[in-house]
């Protein structure tokens, strides 16, 4: 009796599994003949779970390769090339919002003033004017000048330290000893290095004259052409150097523009000239150049330790920077002498220019 109960249950439990691999196979038949029954199916069976895509025949032409694609074939994706140099103040360089006066002024209309006081500052003034200094270590801070004199502030021969920052430099067209006009900012007259920074200069035909000095951060424009007494056009430069100079000069971080038509006298953004001697100790980094028959004069024959780096040379008045080029006058075989990373505001790089 015991043994006919275990063959019972035996056959209950073999009955139980049939009917559970029988509901399997319809659940598993039906999963199949909706596949074949779907849209785009081309077979009747279902691919195998384990099997790879196949891969396309050849990549999709409707862009670009995807970064995984580039990845898969040891290259990078291709880089994107940063957007040209619009404006000097979109691209970093100064402009009338990071120049000039931080505080409020006081007018003082002084003329042609003599500052003969070593250790003078002054600072907060609306100045309408000039000065001539005849003193040591002398600072013009967050002021303004407007000048009818040959200069806006003239260091002289004999006296040292002079600094000029965050100051407004302009004179009145027209109003100038030489038939109306007026020639310079700063100048530099002494023997030995001015600092002048963060300052705006506007008008004057050759706006930062000086041999040595270090001039950063600055902004000068709307230089204004005038007829000389002579009858001739006055040449106009942002920056000039005429040469012979003991001290090194550096013009680092500047936005020089020159806008004057050639045809009545505009030189350059940067000219180192031979004027008075050979040029050397010069190093011309990081500003933006515009105008001029040429935005950059590099010193000429015999110069050395001219350093020009890291220049944008704008075509916002010329096609190549300048109207003849972005630069002449250059000595490649002078001691010292470095052009590198130089280029125009549209991203070509500029070499530098053959021998003159």
């Amino acid at each position: 009796m015991t043994q006919h109960r275990r063959r019972l249950t035996a056959w209950l439990l073999a009955g139980v599994v049939l009917a559970v691999v029988l509901t399997l196979y319809r659940a598993d038949r039906t999963a199949l003949n909706e596949h074949a029954a779907a849209p785009g199916a081309t077979g009747s069976a279902a691919p195998s779970a384990t099997a790879p895509p196949a891969p396309s025949a050849s990549p999709a032409t409707s862009g670009p390769p995807s970064p995984t694609a580039s990845q898969g074939t040891g290259e990078p994706p291709p880089a994107t090339s940063a957007p040209p140099c619009t404006s000097p103040g979109t691209c970093g360089f100064p402009d009338a919002g990071t120049t000039g006066p931080r505080i409020e002024l006081e007018r003082h209309d002084i003329g042609n003033m003599s500052v003969k006081k070593d250790g003078t500052v002054i600072k907060g003034w609306d100045i309408r004017g000039s000065l001539d200094i005849y003193a040591n270590d002398v600072t013009v801070i967050d002021s303004r000048i407007t000048s009818t004199n040959w200069w806006g502030i003239n260091l002289r021969p004999g006296f040292s330290g002079l600094k000029v920052l965050h100051t407004a430099i302009t004179a009145v067209p027209g109003k100038g000893p030489d038939n109306g006009g007026v020639n310079y900012a700063v100048s530099n007259m002494g023997g030995s290095s001015i600092e002048v920074g963060w300052c705006d200069i506007s008008v004057f035909g050759n706006a930062l004259s000086m041999g040595q000095g270090d001039l950063h951060d600055n902004y000068v424009h709307d230089l204004v052409a005038f007829r000389n007494q002579g009858g001739e056009w006055q040449h106009t430069d942002a920056v000039i150097s005429g040469g012979g100079n003991k001290g090194r000069l550096t013009v680092r971080r500047n936005t020089l523009l020159n806008s004057t038509p050639v045809d009545k006298g505009a030189t350059a953004a940067v000219g180192l000239f031979a004027d008075t001697g050979v040029v050397s100790s010069v190093v011309v980094e990081g500003n933006w150049l515009a105008g001029g028959a040429y935005a950059l004069y590099g010193g000429g024959p015999g110069a050395t330790g001219i350093q020009v780096t890291d220049n944008v040379f704008s075509t916002q008045y010329h096609p190549a920077g300048g109207a003849y080029g972005a630069a002449t006058a250059w000595n490649a075989g002078g001691a010292g002498n470095v052009w590198k990373g130089n280029r125009m505001s549209d991203g070509r790089p500029v070499e530098p220019p053959p021998a003159s």
